[in-house]
């Protein structure tokens, strides 16, 4: 054996444990996006072409504050992370560019929100792919419909205004008549003045 294809020899020798840690790493891979599936309440799929580091490190630390994640990972592999879960055959093949897999564990329509506004801020660099939402695959336009809801803290002060404004009102008319009733004592004193 040649000196010179040795470093060859060592790399053949070498792939199948390469090849071995590949296929070790995406079984863990598979397993983590499973589990994540599984405690999600909701997930959105999304993809992103010519999107930067310092981009793409903003979506993540802002789902990070809503109680989410996002995990960019091989269209087949989520297919496959999502097939046990028994969605039935989801096809993200199809899907133009990069794949990410924003998941949400707070609340159901915090992914979609954060990703209608960072569409915009980024010109259109992050689409909606499809998602995941009480066990049933959406599709984009779904989620897309589902962004443009108004979040649970708008829901919860549209609800605090509703349950107030006849309170509010109910008060208003009593101080009025209070108010009318001084109008007319100060007439009477006037005129007697």
């Amino acid at each position: 054996m040649c000196a010179a294809n040795r470093p060859f020899f060592y790399f053949l020798a070498n792939l199948s444990n390469i090849m071995a840690k590949s296929k070790a790493k995406k079984q863990v891979e598979l397993r983590s996006l499973s589990e994540k599936a599984k405690t999600a309440k909701a997930v959105v799929f999304a993809t992103f072409n010519a999107l930067g580091v310092k981009q793409s490190e903003t979506v993540r630390d802002a789902l990070r504050a809503e109680n989410g994640e996002m995990i960019v990972a091989k269209k087949t592999l989520v297919s496959l992370a999502f097939k046990s879960q028994d969605l039935g055959e989801i096809n993200l093949k199809q899907v133009d560019g990069q794949l990410a897999v924003l998941f949400g564990y707070g609340d159901e329509i915090s992914p979609a929100k954060l990703l209608a506004k960072y569409k915009k801020e980024f010109d259109n660099k992050l689409d909606f792919a499809g998602g995941i939402l009480e066990g049933k695959f959406i599709t984009s336009s779904e989620v897309a419909a589902l962004a443009a809801l108004p979040s649970k803290q708008e829901l919860y002060a549209r609800l605090v205004g509703t349950i107030n404004a006849p309170v509010s009102g109910f008060v208003n008319a009593l101080a009025g008549n209070l108010r009318n009733l001084v109008y007319v004592l100060k007439a009477v004193e006037e005129q007697k003045a």
